[in-house]
């Protein structure tokens, strides 16, 4: 049995709402984005947009470099007024994506120590980045870096499905989902990723 199914089994057995979700939801195939930088620039055009126009953004993004990953300096090279009307960035995006792209070329930010810190001393590093709060940071602990043992107790997928899950009357606050998530540890980035593919089980059914 490989790793991934044994915390699959670890999962089933600690908690029996979440192991009907596991049983809806099927195998447990997470992508981890490899390129650090490139991680944390799709995390930040995907902030508060739905998931289908962030991809047309993001898609576009890639394809004005070439279908390619950007550089920062190359980032830092492109002017506002294209990353604003010929991409479809926010304002405050460029901004974001510029700020980032210069504490990288600065040295400010080394993403590729990164790996070397504990989750809350990578989070301290990441939110010194205009627009990167807790949460893009933790979809890069997830994501890029494959840590486990996340819960983005601010993610209203999350609690939306939790709620559902656990037959709950109104969206469960932080200390609820800290509390509920006891038993998935240490491995609630997978269950994480459950709760989100059970998202979209649950609207096709209702």
């Amino acid at each position: 049995m490989n790793i991934d199914n044994l915390i699959i089994k670890y999962l089933s057995q600690s908690d029996p709402c979440l192991e009907k979700v596991i049983r809806s939801v099927g195998d447990y195939s997470i992508k981890i984005r490899k390129d650090p930088f490139q991680s944390l620039i799709e995390s930040i055009i995907y902030q508060q947009l739905a998931g289908r126009a962030a991809s047309v953004i993001y898609s576009r993004f890639i394809k004005y470099y070439n279908n390619s990953a950007p550089s920062p300096k190359q980032i830092l090279s492109t002017s506002d007024s294209i990353l604003r009307s010929q991409i479809g960035l926010s304002s405050k995006k460029v901004q974001y994506i510029k700020d980032l792209s210069s504490k990288v070329l600065d040295k400010k930010l080394n993403l590729t120590s990164l790996s070397d810190l504990t989750d809350e001393e990578i989070i301290a590093q990441l939110v010194q980045v205009k627009g990167i709060g807790r949460w893009t940071a933790e979809m890069f602990l997830i994501f890029c870096l494959g840590r486990q043992d996340i819960l983005p107790v601010t993610d209203l997928g999350i609690k939306k499905a939790i709620q559902k899950i656990y037959c709950l009357s109104e969206l469960p606050r932080p200390s609820e989902m800290l509390a509920i998530s006891q038993p998935w540890k240490p491995y609630r980035s997978i269950a994480t990723w459950y709760l989100w593919k059970s998202l979209s089980k649950f609207n096709s059914i209702g």
